[in-house]
């Protein structure tokens, strides 16, 4: 903020508080900038500091409009978000840190972060549970488990569950193939579990949750302290604990700021992390996105994210949604229509008046779901709705209001009636929220969608057409026909139509559970109205996961519910896997006396025929409040807008326009009960800890006593040489090809995850210490063991060495002729004193940012890379991390030049080392040949020349 500091202005008179008016800069310029850019323009002032964020850049983010897609720039995110494990490497990296700076004579007390950084150990704890049932092994984060046996102790949903059809995870959560952690995920953060809390959770017995968190901090205790630890003695870094048990979403929002205030600057929350779901905060106003543990541990250090300046799309709702449409239809229909359009690799941003229907829940939901439709991010900026929301997630009156007239200060606040016009967007495009009409699927599959408003007239079709999906062929004659029943003393009529099952399952709503407190505020009013349920129907309420039962119970709608029949049955999946309890006699005799085609109706995903029961032939899919609805209605051969769904005591006919809840209503009671009560318990839970963290025994010395028998946590040697000040750069002679590599080689070639074979280096290492194969779990749970992370690179049986010539995780030591694992061929290397270097085709490094593709060879003794290309990302981690990304000149390679890797190689680095400069390599055949020396700022030449980032801030700390 030093060249920016004349935008600095106090909040108002009788504040001490400050922030940078950036509203100032450019004149009308910024008032044509889409939010998202805003809160980008805001921290590349705040942040400009000449070598990091240089003022050009802050002029580029200005002139956004004509700028965007062509330039990259910097930017540093306010926090930083970890999830479970991926913040290990990061952690060990800075207790490491802490010792290279005593060693150099500085206060290692000095050593913390640079941005605040929060961890969340909730999700994989969750996750793992089910995990150990199956294998009762322990293999948390991903391995190998295809031969899962039984899930014994838990009840997992069947095949898959996304989102009715649709799913926010990458990929569809699906339990059949828990584990994989390869391909199938193209976009996934690396070892982010796969079963996603937001959409499935198995949802074990109260006392599996205890023994499961006993299984799971006995068998991550080390890691766990060492988390501990850190939070004890890192100024910034904080932890929820294991076993707060709330729901992601819910820690998530917790560690929202929306506005920074630190040391009386006022600023926009941003944030970026390894979590998955990280998007999620957009819906809050926060500008967030998921990155890899690398980028994450490079701003904790204190470096911006890079990014190409994003096109933004604007999306602008407008006009209110029908009377029965719930949260998910909306969202749904908003998330498709994003889809069609085609938003990939762009920020959304949504504007408009409709904008201001969709609650909290809705906007973080449908945030969330950005990988579905490709955008980077979908960002709706801070209005009268999130103000107050706030107020119910505990924010102080005080706090808020400096809130509000800060965005204001600087047009960060949305509002409805936006004077000053809408930012030029990219592109708009426009959803009109009218369209989305309410539907149930049925009578079949779920992928034959019936508006509510055509129920009746569909229902009758479908009595007509010949049998098959739409179609019961029941003849004309016999549709009308109505067969009387006994029940518990009364006589009630059933017809076509007649609705014999009626269950509430929220297994695909937990991601937005305000539709379950619709179907519970729409009973309440059905009950002060005087309707009921017919006895014979088989009603059932699953609610499926702590945060919806939540949600019933702390709006006080439960009650109202089991008086209509909708008493809970247990978590898990129960009515969708065709649990219910079976059908009366009576109502089994009557449908097959006359042949009936009776409904069963469901909030589930699955409703193919004869599943919930076989005398049941039509199954309807609907959300949970048009499931209570038909069970009050007794039929689905209704039409809601013109025929009543009974009559109250007086006789006066009740149609479902008069009971059914407002989404204002659903949204008020949501806020004022449910999210209320939510945060005060998770606030609670956090500041008390639960026994088991409290009980945890952590040290809280200024170094980390390392455990040297630990296998999960040592101190790696990335700062063993490390020196006051920076050497000149050392000449790289008579290095030898480590491994001699084609086209895209990719970052799991390099550094694999998932299991380590038994008979790998890595195993070897392992089996070393006393553990067994059982025990060896995956490289990804191991990222805080450097010996085990050094012998698992390059170990991936896939990977294509030109000197073994078919593919094995093996090299030749070329002193001794020996044909070798990589790791042992290295470790040969480096005792000879001997340097290595990669040679390698185009592409290298395409793949995944993973924490450890760029420190493996680091560790293993390799200087340089000489590649055709490289994947961008990977090559800023090599320099990141010390060693040389070379160049092969346009159209040269190894071939054309004649190499065959079995030379040495040598060069000199020139004192001023610039971005591109060409340097020349003598072989010791005697050729000479030039390459590009692939810097490309100076930002890049400084810290290669302090051997990588990490030395580069060990010598700033000390």
């Amino acid at each position: 903020g030093y060249a920016f500091e004349y935008l600095i202005e106090t909040l108002n008179d009788s504040s001490h508080k400050k922030f940078f008016n950036v509203s100032k800069l450019g004149g009308t310029k910024y008032d044509a900038l889409p939010y998202s850019i805003r809160v980008l323009l805001e921290a590349a002032v705040r942040n400009c500091d000449g070598f990091f964020m240089k003022k050009e850049d802050v002029m580029n983010i200005l002139d956004w409009k004509t700028k965007q897609s062509n330039v990259e720039v910097p930017f540093f995110p306010a926090r930083v978000l970890l999830q479970d494990f991926t913040g290990i490497p990061a952690m060990v990296d800075f207790a490491a840190m802490r010792e290279a700076v005593k060693t150099l004579g500085g206060d290692p007390k000095k050593v913390h972060p640079a941005c605040p950084t929060d961890l969340t150990v909730d999700h994989s704890l969750q996750i793992d549970f089910s995990k150990c049932a199956i294998q009762n092994a322990p293999n948390p984060g991903g391995g190998d488990l295809q031969k899962a046996g039984k899930l014994s102790p838990l009840k997992v949903q069947p095949k898959k569950l996304p989102c009715r059809g649709q799913t926010a995870c990458r990929g569809s959560c699906d339990s059949g193939e828990l584990g994989r952690n390869s391909g199938t995920f193209s976009s996934q953060i690396e070892n982010t579990p796969i079963l996603c809390p937001f959409h499935l959770q198995p949802v074990p017995e109260p006392e599996t949750v205890l023994k499961n968190q006993e299984v799971e901090f006995g068998r991550n205790r080390e890691r766990l302290q060492f988390f501990k630890w850190s939070s004890r003695v890192f100024k910034n870094v904080a932890v929820i604990p294991p076993g707060t048990g709330m729901a992601h979403q819910v820690n998530l929002e917790y560690l929202s700021r929306v506005v920074f205030e630190e040391k009386d600057l006022l600023f926009p929350d941003s944030v970026v992390g390894t979590d998955s779901h990280v998007t999620m905060v957009n819906g809050l106003g926060i500008l967030g996105w998921g990155v890899g543990g690398i980028e994450t541990e490079a701003v904790m250090l204190g470096l911006p994210v890079s990014l190409t300046l994003p096109e933004v799309v604007g999306c602008e709702l407008t006009g209110s949604s029908n009377p029965f449409v719930t949260s998910i239809d909306v969202v749904l229909g908003i998330t498709k229509h994003l889809r069609q359009v085609g938003v990939a690799g762009k920020f959304v941003e949504f504007f408009g008046s409709g904008v201001s229907q969709l609650s909290i829940a809705d906007r973080t939901t449908i945030a969330n779901m950005c990988p579905e439709y490709g955008a980077i991010l979908s960002f709706f900026p801070v209005d009268n709705v999130t103000l107050k929301h706030l107020v119910h997630t505990g924010f102080s009156k005080a706090k808020l209001e400096s809130m509000e007239t800060y965005l204001k200060a600087v047009k960060l606040f949305r509002n409805d009636q936006n004077s000053s016009g809408e930012p030029e967007y990219s592109q708009v495009i426009q959803i009109n929220l009218n369209s989305i009409v309410p539907s149930v699927s049925g009578p079949k599959r779920p992928q034959d969608r019936v508006a509510v408003t055509d129920m009746k007239s569909d229902f009758q079709a479908c009595l007509n057409e010949k049998v098959g999906f739409k179609g019961f062929q029941i003849a004309a004659e016999k549709q009308k026909d109505i067969v009387s029943i006994h029940y518990e003393g009364s006589e009630y009529k059933l017809s076509h139509g007649s609705v014999v099952i009626a269950a509430v399952i929220s297994c695909t709503n937990n991601c937005n559970p305000s539709v379950m407190l619709a179907a519970g505020l729409l009973a309440k009013k059905a009950v002060e109205a005087g309707l009921h349920v017919k006895p014979y129907i088989r009603t059932s309420l699953s609610p499926g996961g702590g945060m919806v039962t939540q949600y019933l119970s702390s709006s006080g709608v439960l009650p109202y519910l089991s008086k209509l029949g909708f008493e809970i049955v247990g978590y898990g999946c129960s009515t969708c896997v065709g649990n219910t309890a079976p059908l009366s006699e009576a109502v089994l005799n009557a449908v097959k006396q006359g042949d009936l085609v009776t409904c069963g109706i469901l909030s589930g995903n699955k409703n193919f025929e004869g599943r919930l029961c076989d005398c049941v032939r039509a199954n309807y899919l609907a959300s949970p409040p048009l499931v209570v609805a038909y069970a009050i209605a007794g039929t689905v051969n209704i039409d809601f807008q013109t025929e009543p769904l009974g009559t109250d005591p007086t006789g006066k006919n009740i149609y479902l326009n008069d009971i059914w809840p407002s989404r204002e209503e659903v949204h008020r009671v949501e806020e004022e009960h449910v999210i209320l009560s939510m945060f005060k318990a998770l606030k609670e839970k956090i500041e008390m800890g639960n026994k088991r963290w409290n009980s945890l025994e952590a040290p809280d010395s200024v170094l980390f006593p390392w455990d040297l028998k630990s296998t999960y946590i040592r101190c790696p040697s990335f700062f063993d040489k490390l020196t006051k000040e920076p050497a000149a750069l050392l000449p790289i002679e008579n290095a030898h090809v480590l491994l001699y590599l084609g086209d895209s080689v990719t970052t799991d070639h390099i550094s694999p995850a998932g299991s380590i074979a038994r008979n790998s280096a890595a195993a070897k290492y392992l089996t070393n210490r006393g553990l067994t194969p059982r025990e060896f779990n995956s490289y990804g749970a191991r990222r805080g063991n450097d010996a085990v992370m050094t012998r698992g690179t390059f170990a991936n049986i896939k990977l294509f060495n030109k000197f073994i010539g078919k593919p094995a995780p093996k090299t030749i030591h070329f002193p001794s002729g020996q044909t070798l694992d990589v790791f042992e061929a290295a470790e040969l290397y480096q005792r000879e004193g001997i340097p290595l270097i990669i040679l390698a085709g185009k592409k290298y490094g395409s793949g995944n940012s993973r924490d450890w593709a760029a420190k493996g060879p680091y560790l293993l003794g390799v200087k340089a890379v000489l590649a055709e290309s490289y994947e961008k990302i990977h090559k800023d981690h090599l320099i990141g991390i010390g060693i040389a990304p070379l160049q092969f000149l346009p159209g040269e390679n190894a071939d054309s030049l004649g190499l065959s890797g079995r030379e040495t190689f040598s060069l000199t680095f020139p004192e001023e080392l610039a971005p591109g400069v060409t340097l020349n390599i003598q072989t010791s055949t005697g050729k000479v040949f030039s390459v590009i020396a692939s810097f490309e700022n100076d930002v890049e030449i400084t810290l290669y020349k302090h051997g990588g980032l990490l030395n580069f801030v060990s010598r700033k700390f000390s």
